[in-house]
């Protein structure tokens, strides 16, 4: 056994920190002002530089060149190392670290002085007769531990002990089984005394463990740890203080969510039992989606099972089409976009070895080899042994993107989807190339995954210079949500998966994947019940993945229709996803810019709230709709949380509840319990079917205007890349509630101008709108609702740069209805409805409710 024990020589010049201990070598970067380096070897020397998860560095790597398009290179914070008695200290404008002498360990302290991370001491870093490497760190009282990638169970991963291995875990048990198919070695611990958040990552692709204080000791204080099988130690501390900020950080280093085109934002079909069809499968996808706008289901995109590859032997042949299933792909293609739906195929690594291409694959060097560097690695895979595209591999690249772009894009295919790509190779010892390092697959099978997709993002890319790629991945690395939309895999069908697929898709979004979700209806098992079914697609309104996909066990095949009389209630919340689809791409955009995942925890938005830090099944979505999807069959009443700290109103009737209560809900089976917090703003759109071939050209915007609080709406063309140059319009609405001034006034007082002053009880409310970016917006017209509880307005106005007028004031609501600007107020549900046609640049809305006291006058 090697360890930490005690510092014996330290070092440091502009670019880190060399620490020699008994045992190991260290090396400190300070890497910004919030986030740290430690890099921990038991090896005579540091291995080379070659990582494949970062997109931010502050030093040189090997694979700088591969990722120059994508990898940003930082001046690292040149350490001052001052020495005190027991420990060495350097500091950050944020943080200040202390490297202790004997025993060695890290300490990290805020510039408050609060204890923000603590090593065991004397069990720091270790490496055992194994050759595993550990890393441990103390557990305080109140910690936290969310994130994790993609893992079962409830929220918080305290006391628990989780597997870093990805695995094809068909039908897995929602709550209890892991590994998965996701290695994301990155947590973010909130402790609920100090209300600060931290993360931790471990740039580490080998098999890995994390021990959560499950194990512990009373010799030792309470404790976490985590295992590697190899490789280096190679830990990221990231400081908040907020969660918010420590997933925007973590984002920072490997990389942010990429933005899909619109229409990949609908509704998205799929299911085996379509390709396993003899003869004209073609035919038969055809008639789905008709059959699904017979039955008023809006849909936008067709997952494409493996079926189209699999010969009349029975055999899946990847790139080779049955030409009985598909006489002419091309022509389908064109077919579906007619109607308006993309087609994502599904795309497997595995290429057996009676494959017609297997030779060609094995001559170009192109798989993954065996233990002696020389022949290919096969292994069992679906219907026989298999060899492996080495994506680590320029040849294995080439040649799998040069099948790709002849088989699927030059027919028509725009986007991908990488199926069954955990690469769950055996042999531990089989040899990837490794970019020119070659290393045993052991240490790069989740690696394998992420450039399984990057190598379809550049294949698309190629093809298609402008267009926006698309790929889906079920496996994959950190970093994996630069290229590719991703989801937990084969879930099962039941009502306990319709459940803890929440929380699996939280602890992905604070993993850095915000483009996530899960199978509607369930993947394995018998056919969903018609009851579960509605409410798996309730549930799915808010998944950023809305797809449904099945492979049941009793011969059944999911559908939205499948049950007619159920239909309506399935239609109406498919309608719900594509009403809320100007948020749902708003949102996508920040998780691109931000990192910020689309459905959030509780304790992401309320950290102050003692009953939001292990809220599992409650979500945010975005920052201002609360939902509390029912998830237990047969249910009349639903039990609610609603947070502390502002007051709620119910998304449908807008009645107020106030916060830090918990509120009993009466449900049917058409109800989705919903509600919007004070200061929200929620952009919405309506009769939209399709968003391929649809405008979005009329909003509604749904405004709580008791607090202040704001929203940025985004607008591109949906699919072309010219959004990266600018060519966007991100409106961001503000409410100021009670503000009066009036920017556009010509003396800068407030309610300047033609508006009549408030009085001190009821003031003006403003809402603003400011807007950034070159692109010209497709929306015509806008209604504003907002919700208004006591008194109506007296006035309703709008000021931009080109002056400032009143809007017209309607009592008939038939004729508001056809007017083409005017306001009203409704009465029943205590909304003031504000229409316009949709300016161009900055405007205001200003909503005076100052009495008009008839008698007086």
């Amino acid at each position: 056994m090697k360890k930490s024990d005690k510092i014996i020589a330290l070092e440091s010049n502009n670019d880190y920190i060399h620490i020699t201990t008994g045992g190991s070598q260290l090396r400190v970067y300070l890497v910004d002002d919030d986030t740290i380096r430690f890099r921990c070897t038991f090896d005579e020397e540091f291995a080379p530089e070659h990582s494949y998860a970062l997109v931010k560095t502050a030093w040189e790597d090997d694979l700088d060149e591969l990722f120059a398009a994508e990898r940003t290179r930082v001046t690292p914070i040149a350490p001052n190392v001052e020495e005190a008695d027991d420990y060495y200290v350097t500091r950050t404008a944020k943080l200040e670290i202390r490297l202790t002498k004997d025993p060695f360990g890290i300490e990290i302290y805020d510039t408050d002085g609060n204890l923000l991370y603590k090593d065991l001491k004397e069990r720091t870093f270790m490496e055992d007769s194994h050759g595993r490497r550990y890393h441990y760190s103390v557990i305080n009282a109140g910690d936290h531990f969310y994130g994790f990638g993609e893992k079962t169970g409830k929220l918080n991963k305290r006391l628990q002990y989780l597997r870093m291995h990805n695995t094809d875990t068909c039908g897995h048990d929602a709550e209890l089984s892991d590994p998965l198919y996701k290695h994301i070695p990155f947590y973010v611990r909130f402790n609920d005394h100090t209300r600060k958040a931290i993360g931790v990552f471990y740039n580490n692709p080998f098999d890995s463990a994390f021990d959560l204080g499950r194990e512990w000791s009373g010799y030792w204080d309470k404790y976490s740890f985590y295992c590697t099988d190899g490789g280096d130690v190679d830990m990221f501390f990231i400081n908040g203080p907020t969660i918010p900020e420590v997933v925007e950080r973590y984002t920072d280093l490997t990389g942010k969510t990429a933005l899909p085109p619109l229409g990949n934002t609908g509704y998205t079909h799929t299911t085996m039992f379509y390709t396993e069809l003899e003869k004209d499968v073609d035919k038969a996808i055809l008639e789905f989606v008709d059959r699904c706008k017979a039955n008023d289901i809006p849909f936008d995109m067709f997952g494409m099972a493996s079926g189209y590859t699999c010969m009349p032997n029975g055999k899946r042949y990847q790139f080779h089409w049955n030409s009985a299933k598909f006489p002419d792909p091309a022509a389908f293609m064109a077919e579906m976009k007619k109607r308006g739906v993309a087609v994502t195929p599904n795309v497997k690594p595995g290429i057996l070895t009676t494959h017609p291409d297997y030779d060609e694959f094995a001559d170009a060097g192109a798989f993954v080899k065996d233990e002696t560097g020389e022949k290919p690695e096969n292994e069992r895979y679906w219907g026989g042994f298999a060899g492996f595209p080495d994506f680590t591999s320029k040849a294995g690249r080439e040649i799998w993107e040069r099948h790709m772009t002849e088989a699927l894009l030059d027919n028509g295919i725009e986007g991908i989807w990488d199926d069954n790509c955990e690469f769950d190779i055996q042999n531990a010892d089989a040899v990837v190339d490794g970019d020119g390092r070659p290393t045993t697959v052991e240490g790069m099978k989740p690696v394998l995954g992420n450039m399984m997709a990057y190598t379809a993002n550049h294949a698309l890319t190629q093809a298609r210079p402008n267009t926006r790629p698309f790929i889906i991945s079920r496996a994959g690395f950190a970093g994996i949500q630069r290229y590719a939309q991703t989801w937990a895999g084969d879930n099962y069908t039941c009502w306990k998966t319709l459940k803890y697929n929440i929380p699996t898709i939280l602890n992905m979004g604070l993993s850095g994947a915000a483009n996530h979700g899960c199978d509607i209806g369930g993947w394995f098992g018998p056919a969903p019940e018609p009851e579960l079914l509605v409410r798996w697609f309730q549930e799915g309104v808010f998944m950023p993945r809305f797809m449904t996909n099945s492979s049941n066990t009793d011969n059944s095949v999911t559908e939205p229709f499948m049950y007619p009389n159920y239909t309506p209630y399935i239609s109406r919340a498919v309608k719900l996803r594509y009403a809320l689809a100007p948020t749902m791409y708003s949102l996508l955009r920040e998780a691109s810019v931000k990192g910020s995942p689309v459905m959030r925890p509780l304790v992401y938005e309320f950290p102050n709230d003692p009953n939001c830090w292990d809220e599992s099944f409650e979500f945010m979505f975005g920052p201002n709709i609360l939902v509390a999807n029912v998830t237990d069959p047969g249910a009349t009443e639903k039990s609610v949380y609603l947070p502390a700290g502002t007051d709620w109103y119910d998304f449908r009737s807008k009645k107020r509840y106030e916060g830090g209560q918990t509120i009993s809900v009466p449900v049917d089976l058409d109800t989705i319990p919903m509600f919007l917090r004070a200061g929200a703003i929620v952009p919405t759109t309506s009769g939209v079917t399709n968003l391929h071939t649809q405008t979005i050209d009329h909003l509604t915007l749904l405004v709580e205007p008791s607090a202040a609080g704001s929203f940025t709406l985004y607008e591109d063309d949906g699919e072309t890349n010219d959004y990266k140059d600018g060519k966007y319009l991100a409106t961001t609405f503000t409410i100021a509630p009670g503000a009066a001034a009036n920017p556009y006034s010509t003396d800068g007082e407030n309610n300047a101008g033609t508006f009549p002053a408030s009085d001190e009880s009821h003031e003006v409310t403003v809402i603003r709108a400011t807007c950034d970016g070159s692109y010209a917006s497709r929306v015509e017209r806008v209604e504003m609702d907002v919700f208004t509880h006591n008194v109506q307005p007296f006035t309703v106005a709008m000021a931009g740069p080109s002056g400032e007028r009143f809007i017209e004031k309607f009592f008939d609501p038939a004729k508001w209805e056809v007017a083409d600007e005017g306001w009203l107020y409704d009465m029943e549900t205590r909304t003031t409805r504000i229409k316009y046609a949709n300016p161009s640049g900055d405007y205001e809305i200003r909503v005076n409710y100052a009495i008009n006291d008839l008698v007086k006058m």
